[in-house]
């Protein structure tokens, strides 16, 4: 998926605009997926955007998600620079209304990619971002993005559970186990160390 001149300009416009300094780290995290089946809860994605913010002072937080989560995206980033507290606080930015085009470029500037199995994911895997996917109905073996090795990838899920895959039609335990038993200090955890040695 190659990057578009256009999108990478925007960008880097957009980024001076929110104050990202050219040597931050950036990570982009998405909190929506099309199929509500694969969406991690909010809490999880509140905790972890937190930890990521306030656990280094050159690290900035990227909060996308889809039209269809919008309010979603929003009440993650309020919860979690309440939670992160002030000067990390200010670190967490809504990236809301980017263009698939702009998502891309800014795959190119970031250091780190963490999302569900969905569309962006997989726009991701088109760069060299090291990503950290989020598996719960579905198979990291099945669904996981296709990449050299080269290019670190870290695919966290619960392990074995009887439902799981799933048809993602109903979740016949009632409780979306395979998401909410991921919790956000294992991923926390693993992209910590995809970050060891980032730009």
């Amino acid at each position: 998926m190659p990057v578009d001149h256009a999108a990478k300009t925007s960008v880097a416009r957009r980024l001076t605009a929110m104050h990202v300094p050219a040597d931050a780290t950036v990570v982009v995290v998405h909190v929506s997926a099309g199929n509500p089946f694969r969406r991690w809860p909010e809490s999880s994605f509140v905790d972890l955007v937190g930890t990521l913010a306030s656990t280094a002072p050159n690290r900035w937080v990227m909060i996308t998600g889809g039209p269809s989560d919008r309010q979603a995206a929003a009440r993650i980033v309020e919860r979690a620079r309440d939670g992160a507290g002030a000067e990390a606080g200010l670190r967490i930015l809504d990236a809301e209304d980017w263009s698939l085009a702009e998502l891309r470029a800014l795959l190119d500037r970031a250091s780190l990619f963490v999302g569900g199995d969905s569309g962006p994911l997989h726009v991701a895997s088109t760069s060299d971002v090291p990503i950290v996917g989020l598996y719960g109905p579905t198979l990291a073996e099945r669904s996981a993005p296709w990449r050299p090795h080269r290019f670190r990838t870290a695919s966290v899920d619960v392990g074995e559970l009887p439902c799981r895959p799933c048809e993602q039609r109903v979740c016949v335990p009632g409780d979306f186990r395979c998401l909410t038993r991921i919790t956000a200090s294992t991923v926390a955890a693993h992209a910590e160390r995809l970050l060891e040695n980032t730009r």
